[in-house]
C-alpha cells in the first residue's frame, strides 16, 4: 500500500523526482516494493531483516545516511519520537531537495502532516490507500526534531527513539528475571534481547559463561552495548528467527515479539521458539516469558521434551522447556 500511495503521488499528484542522483529511502520496506528504479536507490534501515531483504534485490543499504542526495523518501514509522528524528535526518541528507513523507493514517501521518505544516511549506500532498504521501523542499525546519542517537532514560538505562519499552524495563522482563534460576550456567542465549536489560539480570548468573545478544533493531543493540557491557557478552545484530549460534547453547532465554507493526502474529514467537530449539545442546533448557493469551504451548510440545508454565498472573505467563527434539513432533 505504501508503494500504491506513492505511485499515485507521481502520477496523480504531480510528484516530480529528480531525473538524476540517488534516491534515499529512510526506513522503506522491501515487501512494500518500490514504484521508481530501485537502481538509483539507497535504503537507510537498521532493522536486519529488512536489511537482508533488500540486500537479496540488490539494493544498497545504510543503516546511516551517507553524505546528501537528490531526494529522500521517508516510509513512517510508528513512534512519533522516532519520526521526528528520522525526518530531521532525511531533511539534513537531502540538503536543500525534496523530502516526500509517505505514511498510513494507523502510523501516525495525520499529526506528523499537522506539524509539519506549521514549519514548511508542502509542495503538495496526495491521500491514498488509507494514508498520505506530502512533500516539501528541505530547509532546516526540522533541526529541532534532532535527537541523540541514545539517552538517559528515567531508570538511567541508555535508550533510543523508537525502541520496545525505551521508558523503562518492560514488566514481562522482569517476571521472567524474577524466576530464572541463580543456577543458570554456560553459553547462553537472549533472543531479541532489545536495549539489553534481560541481558544484564541473566549476567549477574555467574554461572555464565558467554551470554549472546541477539537483537534485530540497530539501535536497540548499540544502546545494549552499554547496558549490558561485560566481557562474556557478545552481540549480534541479526534476525533471531534465523540466527545460528557456532556452537549449541546450554540455555536461550528470551522475551520475544508478537507484532508485526500493529497486528499480532503469535507465528513470530513460535519462530523464536523454533530458533531457540535449534540453538539449544541436547541437554539444553529455555525458559521465555509471554502475554497469556499467546498460543506457545503446541509449539514447545512439538520442539520439546519437557514443557510447562513454572510462574505468571493474569497478564503474563513464564515458560520452561528442556530438551529439544531434534525432529519435530
Amino acid at each position: 500500500m505504501s508503494a500504491e500511495r506513492l505511485r499515485f503521488a507521481i502520477e496523480k499528484g504531480s510528484l516530480s523526482l529528480p531525473d538524476d542522483g540517488v534516491i534515499a529511502l529512510f526506513g522503506a520496506r522491501a515487501e512494500d516494493g518500490l514504484p521508481i528504479d530501485i537502481a538509483r536507490c539507497e535504503v537507510i534501515q537498521s532493522f536486519a531483516p529488512e536489511v537482508t531483504a533488500w540486500e537479496r534485490q540488490g539494493v544498497s543499504v545504510r543503516t546511516t545516511p551517507d553524505g546528501t542526495y537528490a531526494s529522500v523518501i521517508v516510509t513512517l514509522p510508528r513512534a512519533r519520537d522516532l519520526a521526528e528524528a528520522m525526518l530531521a535526518k532525511a531533511e539534513a541528507a537531502a540538503n536543500g531537495g525534496l523530502v516526500v513523507v509517505n505514511g498510513a493514517k494507523t502510523d501516525g501521518i495525520e499529526s506528523i502532516a499537522k506539524a509539519l505544516k506549521s514549519k514548511v511549506t508542502l509542495l503538495g500532498q496526495v491521500s491514498k490507500a488509507h494514508g498520505k504521501c506530502l512533500w516539501f523542499e528541505a530547509g532546516e525546519a526540522l533541526s529541532d526534531w534532532t535527537r541523540p542517537a541514545m539517552s538517559e532514560n528515567a531508570e538511567g538505562d541508555m535508550t533510543a527513539p523508537g525502541i520496545f519499552s525505551a521508558d523503562g524495563a518492560d514488566p514481562a522482563s522482569v517476571a521472567l528475571a524474577e524466576v530464572l534460576p541463580a543456577t543458570l550456567k554456560g553459553h547462553v542465549a537472549d533472543l531479541g534481547a532489545g536495549w539489553g536489560w534481560l541481558s544484564r539480570e541473566i549476567l549477574k548468573r555467574e554461572g555464565v559463561r558467554t551470554l549472546h545478544l541477539v537483537e534485530a533493531e540497530r539501535a536497540a543493540l548499540d544502546c545494549a552495548r552499554v547496558n549490558a557491557a561485560d566481557p562474556r557478552a557478545e552481540f549480534h545484530w541479526a534476525d533471531a528467527t534465523l540466527w545460528k549460534p557456532a556452537k549449541a547453547l546450554d540455555a536461550v532465554v528470551m522475551n520475544p515479539p508478537f507484532h508485526v507493526g500493529r497486528k499480532a502474529d503469535p507465528k513470530l514467537g513460535q519462530a523464536f521458539i523454533q530458533s531457540a530449539a535449534r540453538a539449544l545442546a541436547p541437554h539444553g533448557q529455555l525458559w521465555m516469558v509471554a502475554n497469556r493469551h499467546l498460543p506457545y504451548e503446541t509449539a514447545l510440545e512439538n520442539l520439546f521434551r519437557e514443557h510447562a508454565e513454572i510462574a505468571g498472573n493474569s497478564k503474563f505467563k513464564i515458560l520452561h522447556a528442556a530438551r529439544p527434539v531434534r525432529k519435530p513432533r
